[in-house]
């Protein structure tokens, strides 16, 4: 647990819960892919081929980049940022499915779809920010920190 005296700390604290979240978030929704996959085929576009591929594959990375994001400490920018650019290639299937009408996860109206396509953008961005991956900081010494202070 972080040491709320120490500078910055609440900041890491608050960075390390949205992390686990994310995290979390991740593995349950990677996990569903195999257990629901005809809600996630319902957020695949329908001019894939090989949709149903798409949504395994989908869910294969989506579980990596929650193991990633809980476990792999020394490479936490890069996830950051690999799991922001998932965010950013996921974002048409959404999209497809306000366009297309399709029901799932509990979205039943074009008005719930489009409020849905506003938090991909705040997904992205606390993919960065619990990563450290962005902002950066410069210090003091001319390096740069991520926004956890950590080399």
């Amino acid at each position: 647990m972080a040491d709320a005296s120490r500078p910055g700390a609440p900041g890491r604290a608050a960075r390390h819960t949205v992390r686990v979240a994310l995290g979390v978030f991740m593995l349950v929704a990677g996990v569903g892919h195999f257990t629901a996959t005809e809600a996630f085929l319902a957020q695949t576009p329908p001019w894939l081929p090989a949709r149903e591929l798409v949504v395994y594959a989908s869910g294969v990375i989506e579980v990596a980049l929650g193991l990633a994001l809980l476990a792999w400490r020394r490479r936490r920018r890069e996830v950051g940022w690999t799991l922001a650019a998932f965010y950013v290639v996921i974002f048409p299937g959404n999209v497809s499915q306000l366009l297309t009408g399709t029901d799932a996860f509990g979205l039943d109206s074009d008005l719930a779809r489009a409020v849905r396509l506003l938090f991909q953008p705040v997904l992205i961005a606390l993919a960065l920010w619990s990563t450290g991956a962005w902002p950066r900081r410069a210090t003091a010494a001319g390096g740069a920190r991520g926004a956890a202070g950590e080399r």
